[in-house]
């Protein structure tokens, strides 16, 4: 190594000047991989292991219920198990785990448009790998009897106030996850509990009406593995419904000046 005091050649000085680019050419190649990484990788990787565990247990929740039992099991593994995977992998991905309320999270401007389309790809593959694993946790008689924990109508409900039922929940849904993780006025760090009392609520009062299902990814995947597919649309138009509500009352009202779109 040349001392303080030496005097390099105009060669010297152009090789070692080269050398110095190069490294950190490379160093800001290896940055911006490791950007696109945690920034659109990780998140939908995220999405899909909490979709597989919340899915799995739900739907295992339901195929023990015993008969007769009441919703009081499955809503409480629904709201706990939401509440554990949003507050371990809610940094990573925001902590979504339901196509509707990304698609609520994306019109109220709390994530880019671009991982709209991902994170249903990886939300939907998830409900069906968690329908997979709660079918091979769960007896086989437990499974048929059950339809496969699917979402279903009670045999005394109208479809008309089923998808009622889905999309005042889901409206009530995915409101506690946008003013309670998005809005930057009402943000909480109570927001991955409020999301999961919320989802427990739903179960309780509104599952003996249409299931309260309350996300098309938990619809999907048993629908998926048990092959029933009646009234399977009320699942889907219900949360959407209730996202795009929401998203519409919280950019018109409720957002601060950054995402309000009146009254600025």
């Amino acid at each position: 190594m040349a001392k303080p005091h030496e005097f390099h050649s105009e060669t010297e000085l152009q090789i070692m000047g080269s050398t110095s680019r190069e490294a950190l050419a490379a160093k800001d190649k290896e940055k911006d991989e490791l950007n696109i990484f945690e920034t659109y990788v990780q998140p939908c990787l995220a999405e899909l292991l909490g979709c597989v565990l919340f899915t799995s247990i739900g739907c295992l929740s339901v195929l023990v219920n015993p008969t007769g039992a009441g919703p009081l099991l499955p809503a409480f593994a629904h709201g706990l198990a939401l509440a554990v995977v949003i507050s371990v992998l809610g940094n990573i991905s925001g902590g979504h785990f339901n196509p509707a309320i990304t698609l609520g999270v994306v019109i109220s401007g709390g994530l880019t448009p671009i991982l709209l389309l991902p994170y249903w790809m990886c939300q939907l593959a998830g409900g069906i790998l968690g329908a997979l694993l709660a079918k091979g946790l769960a007896d086989d008689s437990s499974f048929v009897n059950r339809t496969g924990a699917v979402c279903m109508l009670d045999s005394e409900t109208s479809v008309g106030k089923a998808v009622g039922v889905e999309i005042v929940f889901s409206f009530f849904l995915v409101f506690a996850v946008v003013m309670g993780a998005v809005g930057e006025r009402s943000r909480t760090p109570l927001a991955p509990y409020s999301i999961a009392f919320t989802v427990t609520t739903g179960i309780l009062a509104g599952g003996s009406i249409s299931g309260s299902c309350l996300n098309p990814s938990r619809a999907l995947g048993p629908a998926v593995v048990a092959g029933y597919w009646d009234y399977h649309w009320v699942y889907w138009v219900g949360p959407v419904s209730g996202a795009i509500l929401v998203s519409l009352i919280y950019r018109l009202l409720l957002a601060g000046k950054s995402h309000r779109l009146l009254l600025k």
